[in-house]
């Protein structure tokens, strides 16, 4: 314990959660190993410090240590940056340049923000995890380096794996060692904590005396979602100890500063029925109509195509066993997870539904509604279907079937 608070001490970290003592003792423990490290955690976190106790606690302490933020390196640089290029290479490059994998040769290099590389970035990059070779831009030439990775990402990488974004076999060559930072709002008591040591430090900083909170405002500082994290925190400390006057700080002031603060929910003993339960009902209902609707379209075109094979009204009427299996046997099972039309709720003619009567007036006007949307959602985004598709809340193979429909431009 005492060599944990030494180290927490030494890079500046605050704070006892169990899970940030986790994350501390795992990279203390692979640091003298060369073992590739992938940190996961959200926006401002805290993720950078742990590429820095890897590096002082291993071997390579002595050689160069780079960060590189790959989410701020232009796609069309980044091969170069990392690996370097050869004169001529492309356009601007009037001299060959040394990239980060061989400036840190015997050293750490941390990839901050990895998923956002490129595609055939990975494939390069998983060529050095594996082999230890790269080769710059435009040089055939096969160069070695030896490097330990560490990376980190605020992404969700199994997501991003799905959607085709990020590599599975990069993923796991990365993954061989998880440290996952907690998120503020987990950690209780150290918001306070953090709280008091950005005041002071600013305090110093600007030479003033440091900004206090009460019992109070020190539990709505708690209760806070804090979705920047620490550098949130930090952040709203800074604008506090400068802009206020007052060194006690209220919990009507503070308040101030945290964006859309709500406080604590209590559970509630009786079911609130509020404008947004109001209008989840009204969607249902919405959505059961659509069904209706297009059950009724589909019931109607099956009628018409047994007419066209010889089923005469006659027939119909005299064998309706044989009727129902023909029309179960004709109907194509329904798309899994195709997601129903959205209906616009806060348009007031939106929210028009009479008597039970009026269903099949007010299905007829969905469509025209439903048509009026997707006209919207193209001309927003100049007729770009899949982000209209996003926008709808549909899959994109549904909106190109409603634009066939509606025979829509």
């Amino acid at each position: 314990m005492e060599e944990l608070q030494r180290i927490k001490q030494r890079f500046g970290i605050i704070g006892n959660h169990p899970g940030l003592n986790r994350a501390i003792e795992t990279a203390i423990q692979v640091a003298p190993t060369d073992l590739s490290v992938l940190i996961t955690g959200e926006s401002g976190s805290g993720k950078e410090v742990f590429p820095q106790i890897i590096h002082q606690f291993s071997s390579r302490k002595h050689n160069k240590y780079i960060a590189v933020n790959c989410g701020a390196i232009p796609e069309g640089t980044i091969d170069s940056e990392l690996f370097g290029h050869t004169k001529g290479s492309f356009t601007g490059a009037t001299d060959s340049r040394k990239g980060y994998f061989e400036v840190a040769d015997g050293g750490t290099i941390f990839l901050d923000e990895v998923a956002e590389l490129p595609l055939a970035t990975q494939v390069r990059l998983l060529r050095v995890l594996e082999t230890g070779e790269f080769m710059k831009v435009g040089s055939s030439v096969v160069q070695k380096t030896n490097v330990r990775v560490v990376a980190a990402t605020n992404v969700n990488i199994i997501s991003a794996i799905q959607d085709g974004k990020f590599r599975e076999d990069l993923y796991y060559r990365l993954n061989t060692v998880p440290i996952h930072v907690p998120p503020l709002r987990d950690r209780g008591e150290d918001i306070a904590l953090l709280f008091r040591k950005f005041s002071g430090d600013f305090a110093e900083k600007y030479r003033m005396p440091p900004i206090q909170l009460g019992e109070e405002a020190i539990r709505v500082l708690s209760t806070y979602r804090w979705p920047g994290n620490i550098r949130q925190l930090k952040n709203i400390t800074e604008q506090i100890s400068v802009i206020e006057q007052k060194r006690e700080i209220s919990t009507e002031t503070l308040r101030e500063y945290l964006p859309d603060y709500q406080g604590v929910k209590l559970p509630a003993l009786v079911k609130k029925v509020d404008q947004e339960t109001f209008t989840s009902e009204r969607e249902i209902l919405y959505k059961v109509l659509f069904d209706m609707k297009n059950d009724m379209h589909d019931l109607k075109k099956l009628v018409v195509d047994l007419l066209n094979k010889g089923y005469d009204e006659t027939t119909m009427e005299g064998n309706h066993a044989e009727m129902v299996q023909k029309l179960y046997q004709s109907v194509e099972p329904p798309l899994e997870n195709t997601p129903a039309p959205i209906i616009d709720l806060n348009k007031p003619e939106s929210l028009n539904i009479q008597d039970t009567e009026e269903v099949i007036e007010e299905s007829l006007s969905l469509e025209e509604k439903e048509i009026e949307m997707i006209k919207k959602a193209l001309d927003k985004y100049h007729g770009k279907r899949k982000q209209a598709a996003v926008e709808l809340g549909i899959s994109e193979r549904t909106l190109y079937r409603k634009i066939k429909e509606y025979n829509l431009n």
